[in-house]
């Protein structure tokens, strides 16, 4: 009944698509945020339909599509050397199987991002995109929320409606994207268009904002708490009551202490002493085992190298017998661990190059981001008092995705290319209609001068 179900809605949505080729991109969207192949049993599991979701939005911009208005980008221009040096790095991988299975979803999440800027020419579809990034996250969201709120979760225990824990279904990730989402559920609660700006609206965003703090304890992932702390930070930096809310938002964290499980409080704790578990111990090993990878490999050894890293690591714990407490240390010996680090998934399987590369993309997004904040603030308009919030909040979700990803491996996920691809849509757009007004206004100035109407 569930795979039946998946077929209508996909079926229905691709029609819809055909009528109006810009759901197409809200169709790839739902696809590669939720991936419905996974929920279902048999029928959309042996069909690519995230490709062909690729594919029909692609094609449907090239046959049908105003293109007029189009502008392309340094930043994507960076993106497709990337997917190009992941492709040559994938030619000349350690491991040449393994490498293409995660070659066949990596180019198309990067590419996706070279085209949807193309795509994103108005207020509306940028806009657009943002929801329906929010509302196919929200499905994973919501459900972990109302199993954390009723059940209390727990690390490895959550079940987000599928047994296979990749992508946004794994607990860190899950967290992150969860928090890194809750700018831009606040902005469009505030800004948006597309639904009235009614109590209805404003009490799903609230709530759902509620749900996102609840992943990172559901799930028990450090990360998540971690990516709380740090947006806490920067939205009080941002009030104008700093010396009001900051201690509101102390006395909220105090109080909601007893309400927590105590299985997240003492995971928690590790954050403070790494080698007191063994997961943070691990990760601590394979990046230093990453670094002296890329002194003799330094174009890196294509997706998936760690399979063959092996390392002994010193791990400490606390037992409790008879004769009290004591700090065990033991020599630990593993091989084959995964990064758990975006900056050294990089690192290690495109080498410095590729680094560089990825690094560059991200960079300049947060600059350009931060100039139209500047440039946008004062802006008060109706036409212009959105720009500054939204700037505002796609730097915040950048931030937040980035600071997770120091913790989890998820570089080329597709969610970060979507956001990438918001950033610089909305730059070129605002670049656009800032030439267009001062071709305008030039018209005027000529017209004025040679005594004719502007």
């Amino acid at each position: 009944m569930r795979d039946l179900f998946f077929v209508a809605f996909l079926g229905l949505f691709f029609l819809m698509g055909f009528r109006r080729p810009f759901l197409l991109v809200a169709v790839y969207a739902y696809i590669d945020i939720v991936s419905p192949q996974r929920l279902s049993y048999v029928l959309l599991n042996s069909i690519p339909i995230s490709f062909i979701a690729f594919a029909a939005m692609v094609g449907a911009w090239l046959l049908v599509d105003d293109k007029k208005d189009c502008r392309f980008s340094a930043r994507q221009g960076l993106m497709l050397l990337l997917v190009a040096w992941c492709g040559y790095t994938t030619l000349t991988a350690d491991f040449p199987v393994e490498a293409m299975t995660k070659w066949n979803w990596v180019w198309k999440a990067i590419i996706a991002g070279v085209f949807l800027p193309l795509v994103l020419r108005t207020r509306l579809r940028i806009e657009a995109l943002i929801v329906f990034m929010i509302l196919c996250a929200s499905t994973i969201i919501i459900n972990g929320g109302l199993k954390t709120a009723l059940s209390g979760g727990g690390y490895g225990v959550l079940n987000l409606m599928v047994e296979n824990n990749s992508g946004l279904y794994e607990g860190s990730i899950i967290s992150c994207v969860a928090i890194a989402l809750i700018p831009l559920i606040l902005w469009v609660c505030t800004h948006g268009t597309i639904f009235p700006r009614d109590w209805k609206v404003k009490l799903f965003c609230y709530c759902l904002c509620l749900a996102c703090m609840l992943m990172p304890v559901g799930t028990e992932a450090r990360t998540g708490l971690v990516c709380l702390v740090i947006l806490a930070g920067m939205m009080l930096l941002r009030s104008k009551k700093k010396f009001v809310y900051g201690p509101l938002m102390a006395l909220a964290a105090l109080a909601a202490i007893p309400f927590l499980p105590a299985s997240f409080t003492q995971r928690m704790g590790t954050i403070e002493n790494h080698q007191g578990d063994e997961s943070a111990s691990t990760r601590v090993a394979v990046w230093m085992w990453t670094l002296d990878y890329v002194k003799t490999h330094p174009g890196g050894g294509g997706f998936d190298n760690y399979l063959q890293n092996s390392f002994t690591y010193f791990a400490q714990s606390t037992i409790s017998d008879a004769d009290g407490s004591r700090v065990e240390r033991r020599l630990v010996t593993d091989k084959g661990r995964a990064y758990h680090s975006a900056y050294f998934e990089l690192l290690g399987e495109q080498g410095y190059f590729g680094f560089a590369i990825w690094a560059l993309i991200h960079l300049i997004c947060f600059i350009r981001t931060e100039s139209i904040r500047r440039t946008y603030r004062k802006r008060d308009g109706p036409d212009e008092a959105w720009i500054a919030p939204l700037a505002i909040a796609l730097q915040q979700g950048h931030i937040i995705y980035m600071i997770g990803s120091l913790f989890v491996g998820i570089a080329y996920q597709p969610f970060i290319f979507m956001m990438l691809a918001l950033q610089i849509g909305l730059d070129t757009y605002l670049t656009r209609k800032r030439k267009d007004a001062a071709r305008a206004q030039l018209g005027a100035a000529l017209a004025a001068q040679r005594g004719l109407p502007a």
